[in-house]
């Protein structure tokens, strides 16, 4: 009898005992992140600089003779100065900025010591002055070794060597939940760690830059953290901080950094050759929707719709045409028009790429070799607008209207009226648009274009070819 008590009380105890030892576990497992969190925080931060931006910039509304009718926030309310209102040449006056950058690469050597900074290109754009700051104090001035735009992607260079410079991290093996840290200088606060995890991957179309592949996070990024490092738990850099999705100007949940795979080639072109070197393909394309897909007889949706081949482009060459989906490139499915257009731009011109179509049901390989991508080549993107009722008129195009609207006789019909609240309206189209083809039909006068929708009436359903001065885009008509 005894042995059971014994035993009786042993298990009381030791139930009692296990929720203090739960708690104690938790903790010690909490004070480990944090010394996790606090080392990756002393192995960035000696790379991690403060930016300072000096530029000029117009003193809108105040000229020679300074006066309220010169002043922008005037000419938004009020127009533009009365005659005979006092005017001038606005002087320049000293704007200042700030950012973040983060050591990328150190050379030694005599005379030729040079460490390379990445940053943002909207942080340095229009600089005459470029100051950063380390944490230990020192100060040096830096000039732009390159910059690309499109990609908002700067490196800047100062004159000393053996400064630690940041490892690069593998962004494409990074998974949604994993832990993530951003550093950088927030509303001038410097060298300021926040902690979050990657939310996302591959975000497109956000119209922050031409070529985006944006990793999301909930690490807190605020103004002055552009440019800074994201980096993993081993202080590896996966991304450079970049943009924030707010309504007050501040964090709210969801920053953007742009992966180092795509930072760190567009780098080290920029130091190899001052300039970033982009594949061309010579489409118009756009997303394959739900209701395009079942137009063209497809039945997945995702993939890369051509609107419109470039003439005499790679694209053309290799026997690309408007109407066909591109589902896979170089082996890999193709899910959206923005992860597409990036692949395509990283692709070395000259080089032979592989894309699966589908072309009247059927799937077909194309081999084509990629061109090279300059400013006047920039691969548009067509909108995708999907309507739910019909309003709209057309006229045959003769040769003063083919005249009038840059267009060509006998190819389509023009749009001379859309009715408001209509299909049409909602769809995007507008007067002066040209109606190529219906459900894939060639129109070429407005005879064509009604018997083509009438044909449709019945599905309450059509396939539009819109060609908006030179560029072309599909929309799919349901009323």
């Amino acid at each position: 009898m005894h042995q059971y008590r014994f035993l009786l009380l042993f298990l009381l105890a030791a139930v009692i005992m296990l929720p203090a030892r739960a708690q104690q576990g938790g903790i010690e497992n909490l004070r480990e992140t944090g010394k996790a969190f606090a080392s990756v925080a002393r192995q960035v931060s000696p790379s991690v600089v403060y930016i300072q931006v000096e530029s000029k910039q117009e003193a809108a509304g105040m000229g020679p003779f300074a006066s309220p009718f010169t002043d922008e926030f005037f000419k938004r309310f009020f127009g533009e100065p009365f005659p005979g209102a006092p005017q001038g040449e606005a002087p320049q006056r000293r704007a200042v900025s700030q950012g973040s950058g983060f050591v990328f690469s150190s050379k030694d050597g005599l005379l030729s010591d040079r460490t390379y900074i990445l940053t943002n290109y909207h942080v340095v754009e229009g600089a005459e002055k470029i100051k950063v700051k380390f944490q230990d104090g020192r100060e040096f001035i830096a000039k732009v070794k390159g910059s690309d735009p499109k990609s908002d992607v700067a490196v800047i260079e100062i004159k000393a060597g053996g400064l630690p410079a940041l490892r690069w991290g593998d962004s494409s093996t990074l998974e949604v939940g994993e832990w993530v840290l951003a550093m950088g200088n927030p509303f001038g606060l410097s060298h300021t760690l926040t902690v979050g995890v990657v939310s996302a991957k591959g975000r497109t179309s956000l119209g922050i830059s031409d070529y985006e592949d944006f990793i999301q996070t909930d690490a807190a990024i605020n103004p002055g953290n552009s440019g800074g490092p994201l980096v993993n738990l081993d202080g590896e850099v996966v991304g450079v901080n970049t943009a924030i999705l707010s309504r007050s100007g501040g964090y709210m949940g969801a920053g953007f950094a742009i992966p180092s795979g795509l930072a760190r080639s567009i780098a080290e072109q920029l130091i190899d050759s001052g300039e970033v070197v982009r594949g061309f393909l010579g489409v118009v394309i756009q997303d394959l929707t739900s209701e395009l897909a079942e137009s063209f007889d497809i039945e997945q949706s995702r993939g890369a719709l051509i609107a419109q081949v470039t003439a005499d482009s790679p694209a053309q060459k290799a026997g690309l045409k408007a109407g066909d989906v591109i589902v896979s490139y170089q082996g890999k499915p193709v899910k959206d028009i923005g992860s597409f257009r990036n692949r395509v731009s990283q692709t070395p011109p000259d080089s032979r790429a592989k894309l699966t179509v589908i072309r009247d049901g059927e799937r077909r390989d194309i081999d084509v070799t990629i061109g090279r991508l300059d400013d006047a080549q920039l691969t548009a993107e067509a909108p995708a607008e999907i309507t739910s009722e019909l309003g709209l008129s057309v006229q045959t195009l003769t040769p003063q209207l083919a005249q009038q609207f840059d267009a060509k006789a006998g190819q389509g019909v023009v749009v001379t009226k859309v009715e408001p609240g209509s299909v049409a309206e909602v769809a995007g189209i507008k007067i002066g648009d040209v109606i190529l083809q219906v459900n894939r039909k060639p129109v070429d006068s407005a005879k064509a274009f009604n018997r083509e929708i009438g044909d449709s009436r019945q599905g309450k359903r059509a396939l539009l070819l819109i060609a908006t001065g030179d560029m072309q885009r599909y929309v799919v008509l349901s009323w």
